[in-house]
């Protein structure tokens, strides 16, 4: 375990912002974690997790250490006839997690397959996608408690999961490094495909008997087709997360927007962002080294060697045009820093 000091951070956020820290640190052990921990006071000092740096954008140099966390490996820990039990390392690779627990025949996480990111990540934003959210998956959550300095075990009902939030980014924020979860997998698929862009990709294939593979392999042909690679431009995904509103809120909306597109969410309902936005005109916007994605309004993207903060001012006109237009809100779903 080296700590390094100003550290670059370019290639280690996918927006590509060009930032330093002042210290930095890889983590690849449980041992080297607790080493680091017991040496410093992490509740007095500023300090940075990161993981695959996907769901981030820096807006100036981070003064205070990144601890990056690479803490992999996947563990079966106990089976019965219909379920499988698994604990994953926070430095895991979510999408290499995806596969691997697909390759098994292990059914649940096919629908957020090729979501960025570590596994570490997951419960702290509960990530979703295509009907599914993790927090339906995630049986506990293990980490290190920074004010006693001991590792504790965190079960789901105590992660206070809500849409794309925990306990680790409220409650817990800075108080709680993870560096495991537990989930609980099944053997006999039920699989999720009403979500309607799934439906449609399937038909099309003319596939009628989808096996997880199926909707693994149709969800990740859905987000090539629409998310551009932060290999090949910076992005971090959807900037945005998708407004929820009332049943009152969106019929009144749809007298003037029939078309607008939305999802039952509990007694609530969704509505698509990426809709919003281009709507309000932003899809395929560029100027300077900052726009939104041609093909996803909901994408902003670095074209160059944009600033952290050009993105952020980008996206804050985004949110004050939508609630022009449609009076929403829209919350950015990246953490910006």
């Amino acid at each position: 375990m080296q700590i390094k000091n100003h550290f670059s951070l370019k290639d280690f956020n996918t927006f590509g912002i060009d930032v330093c820290a002042t210290e930095f640190v890889v983590i690849k052990s449980h041992q080297d974690l607790l080493d680091l921990i017991k040496g410093r006071d992490f509740t007095k000092e500023k300090f940075l997790l990161l993981g695959g740096g996907s769901n981030i954008l820096f807006t100036k140099d981070f003064e205070g250490l990144v601890i990056k966390i690479e803490i992999d490996g996947i563990e079966l820990l106990k089976e019965d006839d219909d379920h499988v039990w698994i604990n994953a390392g926070a430095g895991e690779l979510w999408h290499e997690l995806v596969v691997y627990c697909i390759d098994k025949g292990w059914s649940g996480l096919e629908n957020l397959s090729l979501i960025p990111g570590m596994v570490g990540a997951a419960p702290i934003q509960n990530i979703g996608a295509y009907g599914v959210e993790v927090k339906d998956l995630i049986e506990e959550v293990i980490g290190i408690d920074l004010t006693e300095k001991i590792f504790k075990t965190i079960s789901s009902k105590e992660c206070a999961f809500e849409y794309r939030s925990s306990i680790f980014k409220t409650a817990l924020k800075n108080k709680f490094i993870i560096t495991d979860v537990v989930f609980k997998l099944s053997k006999k698929p039920l699989l999720h495909i009403e979500y309607g862009a799934i439906n449609d990709e399937l038909k099309r294939k003319n596939i009628q008997d989808p096996t997880i593979r199926d909707i693994s392999n149709t969800v990740i042909s859905i987000r090539q087709s629409k998310l551009p690679d932060p290999k090949t431009i910076g992005n971090a995904g959807s900037f945005f997360k998708n407004p929820v509103v009332t049943h009152e809120k969106l019929e009144e909306l749809k007298v003037s927007y029939p078309t607008i597109v939305s999802y039952p969410f509990g007694k609530e309902f969704k509505l698509a962002a990426g809709w919003l936005i281009e709507q309000a005109g932003w899809k395929g916007f560029k100027e300077g080294n900052v726009g939104c994605h041609e093909k996803q309004a909901l994408v902003l993207v670095n074209f160059g060697n944009a600033s952290g903060m050009e993105i952020l001012q980008l996206a804050e006109k985004i949110q004050q045009s939508v609630f022009n237009k449609f009076n929403v809100e829209l919350e950015m779903e990246v953490n910006v820093v």
